[in-house]
This record gives C-alpha cells, sequence and structure tokens, in this order.
C-alpha cells in the first residue's frame, strides 16, 4: 500500500479510525501511522481529538483508545 490509496480512501471516506485502516489495507497501524504523519505534515490529514466518536454507531470501542484521522480538503 502506498499513501497515495491511503489519501484516495481519506478522500473518498471522508474520516476513518485508524484501526479501521489497518483492517483496510491489511497494514500494520504503525506503518500507517507514519504515511498519516506525512500527510498532516502536508497539510491533508488531521487527527482528531481523544473522544471524538467514530460515527459507526455501536459504542463497543472505549472512545479514548480510538484513533480517527480526517481528510481535509
Amino acid at each position: 500500500m502506498i499513501v497515495s490509496e491511503l489519501s484516495a480512501y481519506l478522500r473518498d471516506h471522508r474520516r476513518a479510525a485508524l484501526l479501521d485502516l489497518s483492517n483496510r489495507f491489511d497494514s500494520d497501524p504503525e506503518a500507517l501511522r507514519g504515511m498519516l504523519g506525512t500527510l498532516e505534515r502536508k497539510g491533508k490529514v488531521r487527527r482528531l481529538p481523544a473522544n471524538t466518536p467514530c460515527g459507526g454507531g455501536c459504542c463497543k470501542c472505549d472512545p479514548a483508545t480510538i484513533e480517527i484521522y480526517e481528510w481535509v480538503d
């Protein structure tokens, strides 16, 4: 997986949790954090504050443990 695929996914979905991205791309979360960090430095993505709800509606995850990233237009 390359950064452009991650960018396209976030552009299309607007926001995603790190765990969801890890499952989607079958990639280690640490590797994704590196790519997301690159996109953050470029101003393309932002990490949302802790306790931001993922929007999935299931309420099974502890919001404090979820990392959510959002595409910035």
